[in-house]
């Protein structure tokens, strides 16, 4: 079974809103786009770069589509993966795009993924993609996140853990403290969470 893996830029205060610059998404009047950039270092980029070389498929949202359909096509030298990778994107709006292979899922969603999730391929990498990880969350078809947490406090924005998570422990896999203080952490899901009495 393909394993769905959240990787996402995330502040101390849980916004994965616009990490990557100030256009990216400003809704709700979000004004700190592009804010991890300050933080980068070598070890940040060789983690990213030894996760963006794995095998892999994407699912996105149609919003991150949007941005990377104009930008990853140009920079085929950069993230060659990307290019190979089936894109699987949730939209109701759009049904085809010049980047291929693309294919687009609309009405119900999270069964189309949890069918997907059943065939043969590569995992299912998440970048992004705010709104659709919410639904990814409430239906409990994230398997993984490897999450790149920066020692920052954003105040407002779309969140990664909003009301409706569905409670699950996860056991770290892997774990590194870059030189400017981000904290690269794997979480691989394990089951259901334990209490004591």
């Amino acid at each position: 079974m393909r394993k769905v893996i959240a990787l996402e830029f995330i502040s101390l205060d849980g916004i994965i809103q616009s990490p990557g610059g100030a256009e990216e998404d400003t809704s709700g009047g979000f004004a700190y786009g592009g804010w991890i950039f300050r933080y980068s270092d070598p070890l940040l980029q060789t983690i990213l770069s030894k996760q963006m070389n794995m095998p892999f498929d994407l699912l996105l949202g149609r919003k991150t589509f949007d941005i990377w359909a104009p930008y990853w096509p140009r920079r085929a030298d950069v993230w060659p993966g990307v290019q190979k990778a089936i894109k699987y994107v949730a939209s109701n709006t759009v049904t085809f795009h010049p980047w291929q292979p693309s294919i687009f899922l609309n009405g119900d969603i999270a069964e189309k993924i949890a069918n997907i999730k059943q065939q043969l391929g590569p995992d299912l990498h998440v970048y992004g993609s705010a709104n659709l990880i919410q639904t990814l969350i409430k239906h409990d078809l994230v398997d993984a996140f490897w999450l790149k947490i920066f020692p920052l406090t954003l105040g407002s924005g779309k969140r990664l853990f909003v009301d409706g998570t569905i409670p699950a422990a996860f056991k770290v896999t892997e774990s590194e403290v870059t030189p400017n203080g981000i904290i690269a952490v794997n979480y691989e899901r394990v089951g259901a969470i334990s209490i004591g009495s």
